[in-house]
């Protein structure tokens, strides 16, 4: 007897899992970098790179494990191809409906200043539309299904990233 209700088995579905598509285009800036020129030059002072580059990785970091935390502290999964067992609006959540993503981005983005490649740093713009679109609209309407009125008011208050 299968007693598991339908939403039990609903999920958001991505169509790319955001650490593989932050992952490959970290490879592909890198690999990028030693096969064509940069299309912009990027600061040659190490102190410079590392401090905004370094910043921008702790921080990430910090916004990812917070993030991590909330959906721990909640008992949900974080992968979008698990169903989600608590709509989670505070903490951190309560400033970004994705401080995950947020923090996959900081991460990205540091490590390509500090590696000063400016392919990495031109390959943000694709991620976030691919983010948007492939990934959070897909986990919105989810979560709309899936809570209602409840994460329709989170939408208002909260916004999608920062």
């Amino acid at each position: 007897m299968n007693t598991t209700s339908e939403q039990d088995r609903d999920t958001a579905s991505p169509r790319i899992r955001p650490p593989l598509l932050f992952l490959g285009c970290l490879i592909l800036g890198l690999v990028l970098d030693r096969v064509l020129l940069p299309p912009f030059a990027l600061p040659e002072t190490a102190w410079v790179r590392w401090v905004a580059g370094g910043g921008l990785i702790f921080l990430g970091i910090a916004v990812f494990a917070a993030g991590l935390w909330n959906f721990s502290r909640a008992g949900t999964p974080v992968p979008g191809n698990r169903p989600v067992r608590a709509l989670v609006t505070t903490g951190i959540h309560g400033l970004s409906r994705n401080p995950v993503y947020v923090g996959m981005f900081l991460l990205y983005t540091g490590i390509g200043l500090a590696a000063r490649s400016s392919w990495i740093l031109m390959l943000v713009l694709p991620i976030a539309v691919i983010m948007r679109y492939a990934v959070v609209a897909r986990e919105e309407a989810y979560l709309e299904r899936r809570f209602g009125g409840a994460y329709r008011d989170y939408k208002v208050r909260v916004r999608r990233w920062l």
